[in-house]
């Protein structure tokens, strides 16, 4: 009975696993059931097609497997048909054609060096491993050797120069020191300083002001720049002719330097969608990094300032701003308002400023904006991203080059609305301020109190530390007051106007009012206003990256005002340094003609540097025997004796 039972169960568990898998067949059977038809479907459709497109899919097929090949093909041959271009030029027109070949040259090279990097640098970086471990462990007697070698190469330096340019230089080498050491007094973690970040950045900032403002090639090569770049720019005036018509300058502001900016941004969002752009920025930025000892974050947002605004370039760390420490945030807000975009430098430029002082300004305050923030505000926490390679720079999202134009060109509608609208409430809130305190100045019997005046007072001792003279102190004061309380652009077309008068050699003083500074006081005023340290910026600063980061609205609160601070003396700094370096180019040989030829000569810093000038280029054999060099003449040696004497020469020897 039993056995049975278990045959019964036996049997009837069978026929349930069959019963399964009969239905587990019919499921399977009814899943691929229409497989049939759809394979059945694709072949009717390949079959219905005609040969030609048949022959194309077959072509298409053909290009997408050896697309890579295809590409090295037409790049080569566009490479061959580029070396061709560029040896024909110079077998046609050598001189003419050295631009071009340099350009080719430099381009050539940074291709073949990225390709290498990326091919061989791990194993390069692999096979000097004995090198780094040998300079790590004997690196503090290695900075400090260099620290005391730079020391005395400056020391050295400072003299010499001081023997041949006169004392002025050292007025601004002070003030730069003064600068560094009140960032140090007032620092939000004293002593807890990084040395390499701060030297290396003032190094940097120094390095290319001497290379560019001392030497003939780095100056003759960034004059060329300026003048390709107002060459460049001019174009826009094409489009402001055909959309405003002739007329256009008769409204120079509006229809001939805000279509630049619109023009300038359509450029860079170019720029972008190629990848030149992003491929700069990283550049910049590594080395700075490397140098500094600074984090990828900040060191790519200051190096992105150099060309973008100060609410562009935290677009550039866009998914790392979350994880910065503040000293970080305080870095990124601090490079923002040292710098200026290239967008508005080519407005500036528009207004007749040296392009050549722009360009110098905008490469020299990246490195001092990170030196001084991280003085001003040292890092005490552990940066999130603390290799390059973890910095992904985006290349926007345009598809092609038009779009990347077009939108280029859209997004300046704003920036232009937002500069036309700023302009007219600030300086009709300016000529409030001047009209109240003149008001108030009529009460206490002084009428000429304004705003302006006021400003000149408060920033006259910086001024003077920059090494600006005294008679031009005040006015450079007053354009430090209007970029700090209203924005730089104003400040920036007043600077103009001084400019504009000096080149057209009226009186420099009408009822002794100064119409106009010198050009050693005007490169100063250059780079102490390039960048956008001013309150209106301190909130459109906040308000952008509290949008990119909602969660750190706190921190980057706490990190504004310091950062505005700080960016202020990024920039006086590098206007200290210009101060050192520039030797203006003055053409004492025809001021002077001009200069004495007017009934009333005032004694003013230009008059005194040239006539020192004049006197060094004496040579004296015997008594009234002497020979006048650098185009200079008898008649203003006999003036420059009477109005500026000096100790060193014998003036007795020519009245």
């Amino acid at each position: 009975m039993e056995l049975d039972g278990i045959e019964k169960k036996s049997l009837k568990r069978g026929e349930d696993n069959n019963a399964f898998k009969s239905e587990e067949q019919i499921y399977i059977d009814v899943d691929s059931a229409p497989e049939v038809p759809d394979n059945a479907h694709k072949k009717t459709d390949q079959h219905n097609k005609s040969f030609p497109e048949r022959k194309m899919e077959a072509f298409q097929g053909y290009l997408a497997e050896h697309k890579v090949q295809i590409h090295l093909i037409m790049y080569l041959v566009l490479a061959a048909g580029l070396v061709a271009i560029v040896i024909a030029a110079c077998v046609l027109n050598f001189n003419r054609a050295v631009v071009l070949l340099v350009i080719s040259l430099v381009t050539i090279f940074f291709l073949v060096w990225d390709w290498m990097m990326e091919r061989y640098g791990d194993r390069v970086w692999e096979e000097l491993s004995p090198i780094r471990d040998l300079l790590s462990r004997n690196w503090f007697w290695i900075r400090w050797i260099m620290y005391v070698l730079l020391l005395v190469a400056l020391v050295c330096w400072l003299a010499l120069d001081t023997a041949q340019q006169g004392t002025r230089q050292l007025v601004s080498f002070f003030g730069l020191l003064l600068l560094i050491f009140l960032m140090l007094l007032f620092s939000k973690h004293p002593f807890r300083w990084c040395w390499q970040t701060l030297l290396c950045g003032i190094g940097l900032q120094f390095v290319f002001g001497l290379l560019i403002l001392r030497t003939t090639f780095g100056l003759g090569g960034l004059e060329w720049v300026g003048k390709q770049v107002e060459s460049f720019l001019s174009f826009t005036d094409t489009g402001s002719k055909f959309v405003f018509g002739a007329s256009y300058r008769d409204h120079n502001f509006v229809f001939q330097v805000m279509p630049i900016l619109v023009f300038l941004s359509s450029v860079i969002s170019i720029l972008y969608y190629i990848g030149f752009m992003p491929w700069l920025i990283y550049k910049i930025g590594f080395i700075m990094q490397v140098a500094m000892g600074t984090s990828p974050a900040e060191s790519m947002a200051a190096a992105g300032n150099i060309f973008l605004g100060h609410t562009d370039s935290p677009l550039l760390i866009r998914p790392y701003i979350s994880g910065l420490t503040r000293s970080e945030i305080h870095a990124v807000m601090t490079g923002g308002f040292a710098s200026v975009s290239g967008t508005i430098l080519g407005a500036y430029i528009s207004f007749g400023v040296e392009a050549t002082h722009l360009l110098t300004a905008s490469m020299m305050s990246a490195p001092a904006s990170l030196a001084i923030a991280k003085v001003f505000w040292p890092e005490t926490e552990t940066p999130s991203a603390t290799a390059s390679h973890d910095i992904k720079i985006d290349h926007g999202k345009s598809k092609n080059v038009l779009e990347a134009a077009s939108q280029g060109a859209s997004c300046a509608v704003g920036l232009v609305a937002n500069i036309v609208v700023n302009l007219i409430a600030f300086l009709a809130l300016l000529a409030f301020l001047d009209s109240a305190f003149s008001w108030l100045g009529e009460m206490l019997d002084c009428p000429q109190l304004s705003f302006s005046l006021i400003c000149s007072y408060v920033f006259m001792p910086l001024s003077l530390i920059m090494g600006v003279s005294w008679e031009d102190s005040f006015i450079v004061a007053e354009l430090i007051g209007t970029k700090t309380f209203i924005n730089e652009f104003v400040a920036y077309q007043k600077l103009s106007e001084f400019i504009s008068r000096r080149k057209a050699g009226g009186p420099e003083y009408v009822d002794n009012i100064k119409q106009y500074i010198s050009v050693h006081s005007e490169t100063i005023a250059t780079y102490a206003l390039c960048g956008f340290s001013n309150l209106a910026s301190l909130g459109m600063s906040i308000g952008a990256l509290t949008s990119l980061a909602p969660d750190r609205r706190a921190d980057i609160s706490s990190c504004a005002f310091r950062s505005l601070i700080a960016g202020s003396v990024s920039c006086f700094m590098t206007a200290c340094i210009a101060g050192m370096l520039y030797i203006p180019d003055l053409q004492c040989s025809h001021f002077l003609s001009t200069e004495f030829i007017n009934t009333n000569v005032t004694n003013s810093s230009q008059l005194v540097t040239c006539c020192t000038q004049l006197y060094n280029s004496v040579t004296v054999y015997e008594l009234l025997n002497m020979t006048i060099g650098e185009g200079f003449n008898q008649s203003s040696l006999q003036h420059c004796c009477t109005l500026v004497p000096l100790t060193h020469f014998n003036c007795s020897l020519v009245l």
